[in-house]
């Protein structure tokens, strides 16, 4: 009787081992740092997401304003409409950036709290393996005499030892978990660390649209004081501008027309879908490249057709480098002629014999030399230089054919900075994208 309690009382113990062991893998050990802590943050990450899809809304909102605005008559009151909404679309834009910060930020603590509840059950588990084994090793280590003594009944003996094959099978199963729980809090980390890159990337996007409302703030008050707001002084004012962008423009392409360059095909690639990547997230494309409708009826490509394609997109926009490549330069012909030609722009040479422009930005992020990778923001979408309202311009070239000038200008009596090349270097866009 004595013999059969000690029995009894050994299998006990080696249930209870086994279900705490089972159950700390498949259950996990019970939750004392995660619990509402954790729920707390998801909701509070929920909370974030459906603030961010209202703000998208609304900055929907203030982009068809725009475009409205735009395609009606250039008056003073328009302009002014145009940067207000302008503005309430970049305040908007702050708050999604805000929010962006906000939501990633809970989701780095809560990657935190998961990844400690991780590194705990492997602990723990590792812990209770390692105790289970001793005692396997202890019963293991006992003589055949020493064995018959304790269970002069075989049969039980025979029952014990089937109970500790069977306990060493889940043991090589727990560990083979223990590697899943690894790879597990390995994914954590990985993604923890995303996070953290991407929390940095979003606290210089704030920062770059706080600059970008500010300048919009000063463009109307430049407006307000130039036209002294009145009609008529914009008015005036406006065909100042279109003279100056028109005589800039065939002061440029008068220069690129006696550049000659046999293109060599095999320099660049054939052309096809997907060589270039949109330099956008959202595409909408205002005008093409070429002999548009526009480029027929304005002055300022002097009949020789559109050397880009335009993306209609409202300021602070991000935008983006169709290909990994380096910067060739980059440069603000406002600086000499305000109102003329390119405004802010960016130029990138990539591996493949193309280069790529992008111009009219608000803000430009790169300096000249400096590597991108595809997909990077380079700048922001603006409306400077010579433009009828916010844009992006893309234009593609013959990356043997482009070359970056200091050119002094009769129009504007100085010396401005910017990409040229002949006629036959420009390609089309669409083309490549």
């Amino acid at each position: 009787m004595f013999k059969k309690e000690i029995r009894t009382t050994k299998a006990i113990k080696i249930v209870l081992l086994t279900g705490f062991i089972f159950s700390s893998f498949y259950f996990g050990i019970p939750k004392i740092t995660e619990g509402a802590t954790v729920s707390e943050l998801k909701a509070k990450i929920e909370e974030t997401q459906r603030q961010r899809e209202l703000l998208d809304k609304e900055i929907q909102q203030y982009q068809g304003q725009i475009d409205a605005t735009n395609k009606q008559a250039q008056t003073l009151q328009n302009a002014i409409k145009t940067l207000d909404i302008t503005q309430k679309k970049l305040n908007t834009d702050l708050k999604i950036a805000q929010n962006s910060i906000s939501n990633t930020t809970l989701t780095i603590e809560q990657l935190g709290i998961e990844i400690d509840k991780k590194k705990e059950d492997i602990e723990n588990n590792v812990n209770e393996i390692e105790v289970t084994i001793r005692k396997i090793n202890e019963a293991e280590d006992k003589s055949l005499i020493e064995s018959f003594f304790v269970y002069k009944n075989l049969n039980l003996l025979w029952d014990d030892i089937e109970t500790m094959q069977r306990f060493q099978i889940g043991i090589r199963e727990n560990i083979a978990d223990l590697k899943v729980l690894q790879k597990d809090l390995e994914n954590k980390r990985g993604q923890s660390e995303k996070k953290k890159s991407e929390l940095v990337d979003l606290k210089s996007t704030l920062a770059d649209q706080k600059k970008i409302v500010e300048s919009n703030k000063q463009q109307k008050d430049s407006l307000l004081t130039s036209t002294k707001n009145t009609e008529a002084n914009y008015k005036k004012i406006l065909a100042q501008k279109q003279a100056l962008a028109a005589a800039f423009d065939k002061e440029l392409v008068d220069f690129q027309s006696q550049l000659k360059l046999i293109i060599d095909p095999k320099s660049i690639p054939s052309v096809g879908k997907g060589i270039l990547f949109w330099p956008l997230d959202k595409i909408r494309i205002t005008q093409y490249f070429g002999n548009t409708e526009f480029s027929k009826t304005t002055t300022a490509y002097n009949g020789k057709g559109h050397n880009g394609v335009d993306f209609g997109v409202s300021v602070g926009a991000s935008v983006k480098a169709a290909l990994s490549g380096v910067v060739e330069g980059v440069g603000n012909t406002d600086n000499v002629c305000p109102g003329a030609s390119y405004g802010k722009w960016v130029l990138i040479k990539h591996s493949n014999g193309l280069s790529t422009l992008y111009a009219h930005l608000s803000l430009i992020k790169m300096q000249a030399g400096q590597k991108v990778d595809t997909g990077d923001t380079i700048g922001y979408s603006g409306n400077t230089g010579y433009s009828t309202g916010p844009h992006l311009h893309f234009s593609v070239f013959v990356s043997q054919g482009v070359q970056i000038k200091s050119l002094k200008s009769r129009v504007c009596s100085g010396t401005y900075t910017i990409p040229i090349a002949p006629l036959n270097a420009y390609l089309n866009p669409l083309s490549y994208l």
